[in-house]
């Protein structure tokens, strides 16, 4: 690792956006240093080794698509990949390019403030040490900060204690063990049946119940893997064509257009897809209330047929949001797991948790001894791992407090105040809506079209207009009124967590919609920026 303190650019994270990030700039002759605390690439799955934890995006479809024979060379296993395959794959795609070269890592950033005289961020790390950089990228994920509870005694609890988000490397054994699973979101959903399997007992405590849709996983057969990849250039040609970075398009009408027998049949064809593609069935489901009741009621069917106890299933089905307005886990036996003897399910609504004690929970109903407590209680999405770094821009501008009624950002990439610092698939972009890998290479390609523009033109700094800036905000928000997702008290609003505001994050417009608006805002000189030389006289500024 080179000693050099000063980079043309810094990456702060080594996920799917930081890795693809540094690759790009270090091809245009760039000098570029990545951050990231972890011990090595991958991101969230470097993070979540929880059991069970794997993508709920096709394997084929959640890869990278810059490099062409790479998708000939790697060879998926399976529909969902895990997060170990996931992970080898970052590894493999690491290796292949020589990146970890430019990354150091079990480093954290602590502070990042801009100079305006120089036009530079000055970066400062965990480790001592001091970074100077034109430009700031931050690569830190939406799923990256884990949230823990403020329970009372939370950490008073002497037996095994873990989050899913922040999973050992090394194994954990549950058998013989009295185990609790605080949280049934995605990650509490995924990982009870793998627990359950051999644990002595499992305690599900659940506040809030989620629709979730059996995978349909499978091996991907010799077959079907030498037809993806002779036709990748068509399937990813698709995929940025729809919108949400996949190559499936809904049913052509709407769910209340057609016959009850062809809206059950259409139905029946997105379930056995599996996972949160159900959503997707026809395009109004996230629209039009009686469109998400019909959808809503499919899926209450099927989750009563699956589990054997009316009242059990009467708790799993969830009453205070419509269908889809929350991300839809994928999972593999969640709801046939509430039929073993040795899964018990617990109302935090009817009884919630008074406080953790050295050897388990009390609810208002009781006393549970454990042995072991899971926290699968999520993440400040979004803006969590942001907000966690001091961030000054102009005039010592504070991001915290510029977010402090929510995240205000220009096309999910820049904020005003705040120039040469781009924020990759975060608040204000399709993001975690769309696929995450072909929405990291849309940015980072804007964003590395940018920069061959500021140099070309002698430019020093970019940043957006206030205006454009809240005409951006005006425009997420009236994307998400015209949909049921506000209704829902979702990560995708902040709801999770005390004291967040309740603002929907990301845009929903569509990734194909988005990436025209990209195009636009640079084919128009890039519309909406204030864009300087080093001396701080005006290059230009885009028009609105």
């Amino acid at each position: 690792m080179s000693t050099t303190s000063d980079y043309d650019a810094v990456v702060v994270g080594a996920g799917i956006s930081g890795l693809y990030a540094v690759h790009t700039l270090r091809k245009r002759g760039m000098t570029v240093l990545g951050i990231d605390s972890a011990a090595g690439v991958g991101g969230t799955w470097f993070h979540n080794r929880y059991p069970g934890a794997r993508c709920d995006v096709e394997s084929i479809d959640y890869s990278y698509s810059f490099d062409e024979d790479l998708q000939q060379e790697w060879t998926w296993t399976e529909r969902f990949a895990t997060q170990p395959e996931i992970l080898a794959y970052l590894e493999h795609v690491a290796e292949r390019h020589d990146l970890t070269r430019s990354f150091e890592f079990l480093t954290r950033v602590v502070s990042a403030e801009f100079d305006e005289a120089a036009s530079r961020w000055t970066v400062r790390t965990d480790t001592g040490k001091t970074i100077t950089a034109r430009y700031c990228i931050m690569a830190t994920g939406v799923l990256s900060a884990a949230n823990r509870p403020e329970i009372p005694g939370r950490d008073a609890f002497t037996g095994e204690s873990y989050h899913t988000g922040e999973w050992p490397h090394e194994p954990v054994d549950f058998a013989g063990k009295r185990v609790a699973v605080i949280g049934t979101g995605s990650s509490g959903i995924q990982s009870i049946p793998v627990i359950a399997e051999t644990a002595e007992h499992v305690y599900v405590y659940q506040r809030s119940p989620n629709y979730s849709i059996p995978a349909g996983n499978r091996p991907l057969t010799p077959e079907q893997i030498a037809e993806v990849k002779a036709t990748y250039p068509e399937r990813r040609r698709k995929a940025r064509l729809s919108g949400g970075g996949t190559p499936f398009t809904p049913y052509p009408k709407g769910a209340m257009e057609v016959d009850d027998d062809e809206r059950q049949r259409v139905f029946d064809e997105w379930w056995h897809r599996g996972g949160y593609l159900f959503a997707k069935a026809f395009p109004d489901q996230t629209v039009n209330m009686a469109a998400n009741d019909a959808a809503r009621e499919y899926v209450e069917a099927k989750i009563r047929q699956m589990v054997d106890d009316p009242a059990i299933a009467d708790e799993l089905i969830p009453t205070d949001h419509p269908i889809g307005t929350k991300r839809i886990v994928t999972d593999d036996g969640y709801f046939t797991t509430f039929n073993r003897e040795n899964v018990t399910l617990v109302n935090l609504r009817r009884t919630p948790i008074e406080e953790i004690t050295p050897t388990g929970i009390r609810t208002t109903d009781g006393h549970r001894e454990l042995d072991m407590i899971v926290f699968a209680t999520g993440f400040d999405a979004m803006t969590g791992a942001l907000s966690r770094i001091d961030i000054r821009g102009r005039d010592g501008r504070d991001l915290r407090e510029a977010w402090s009624a929510g995240p205000r950002t220009y096309l999910g990439l820049m904020t005003d105040g705040f120039p040469n610092m781009f924020i990759m698939v975060g608040p204000g972009s399709p993001s975690v809506l769309a696929n995450m890998v072909l929405g990291a290479e849309q940015q980072v390609d804007w964003i590395a079209a940018c920069l061959d523009h500021l140099r070309q033109n002698g430019a020093a700094a970019i940043e957006p207009t206030p205006d454009a800036v809240d005409e951006w905000v005006a425009e997420v928000n009236s994307k998400a009124a015209g949909t049921l997702f506000p209704s829902a008290n979702s990560w995708y609003m902040g709801a999770n967590i005390p004291g967040k505001p309740r603002v929907f994050m990301p845009y929903i417009g569509g990734f194909a919609a988005y990436g025209q608006v990209l195009d636009e805002v640079a084919r128009d000189g890039y519309r909406g920026m204030t864009i300087t030389s080093a001396q701080n006289a005006l290059v230009g500024h885009g028009e609105r």
